[in-house]
């Protein structure tokens, strides 16, 4: 009888672990998916912006080899990233294709002009920058026109600082929570010790030596909830990265291995300290409050 007891009690107690272990690695998964946003922010704020470009317009009496130098001299500016230039036939057969008839042949001229498309650097893509961008480029003989929406890039480069203000809150308010849910996990665990923990203060034992083991199990928790979390955002890195590579450093070695650092630490440190009040709450109560 005995012994099925004591099978029972170590069933229930490895249960007590598992379960313990994989609640903490669930919410730190989820703190790890924030931190990879979060450390991703100034990537993904350089992608959004380098993806916004203006189109510069070339005189009709240019002539070809002047744009061509043009061009260059555009693609070698320290605050230009890429240009792609787009002659008037390019244009007209670009425009085709999308009106699926041929205006030219109605029209019978051409009456498109050449074109360079040109994307900034993400620190020049805002309102403020875009406008000395323009001027510098409308010095240039053979350019007509800048165009560019300017309400876009208002409203883009408004939008990034707000995400950016958002995904911070966001993220502390999840840790917040995430502190919450481990520590009532904690919690739980070390209330179905409360009796042994008693039985060992009535045989002598000091709060140190009764303290210590359950420490010491608590930082097992959450390394091994870390290691599953970890192990959880490397599956999900690998399978994201053909999708959004462009966009997040999945193959920034440093930047994954700080988070995963960072996600072993939190592990780590908030089960110990949850534990050590935890437990300290329990070796200080009366026998009577046990029982409520």
């Amino acid at each position: 009888m005995a012994n099925t007891n004591h099978i029972t009690n170590g069933r229930k107690l490895r249960s007590s672990y598992i379960t313990t272990t994989i609640s903490i690695a669930l919410v730190l998964f989820l703190l790890g998916i924030i931190g990879l946003l979060l450390l991703n922010a100034q990537r993904l704020s350089t992608y959004v912006k380098e993806n916004i470009g203006f189109t510069v317009l070339i005189k009709d009496n240019a002539r070809e080899a002047e744009v061509k130098r043009l061009e260059k001299l555009l693609s070698t500016s320290p605050f230009i990233k890429q240009t792609q230039y787009i002659d008037k036939d390019r244009a007209a057969d670009e425009l085709k294709n999308e009106l699926g008839e041929d205006f030219v042949e109605f029209l019978g001229y051409n009456p498109l002009l050449s074109s360079i498309d040109v994307k900034l650097f993400a620190e020049y893509a805002n309102p403020d920058s875009l406008v000395k961008v323009e001027e510098v480029i409308m010095e240039f003989p053979q350019v007509k026109e800048v165009i560019y929406q300017k309400n876009l890039i208002h409203l883009v480069h408004q939008n990034v600082r707000r995400i950016a203000l958002i995904l911070s809150g966001f993220a502390l308010m999840l840790l917040l929570i995430a502190v919450a849910l481990i520590n009532n996990t904690i919690r739980l665990s070390v209330y179905s010790k409360r009796f042994i923990i008693r039985t060992m203060q009535l045989v002598g034992a000091t709060k140190s030596f009764i303290r210590r083991p359950i420490l010491w199990g608590s930082v097992l928790h959450g390394f091994v909830g870390a290691v599953l979390a970890i192990s959880l955002l490397a599956i999900l890195i690998y399978f994201s990265s053909q999708e959004l590579a462009g966009v997040i450093g999945f193959n920034n070695m440093d930047l994954i291995l700080v988070l995963f650092g960072i996600v072993i630490a939190l592990g780590i440190f908030i089960t110990l300290i949850s534990t050590f009040f935890a437990v300290n709450k329990y070796l200080n109560l009366r026998t009577d409050d046990l029982y409520f």
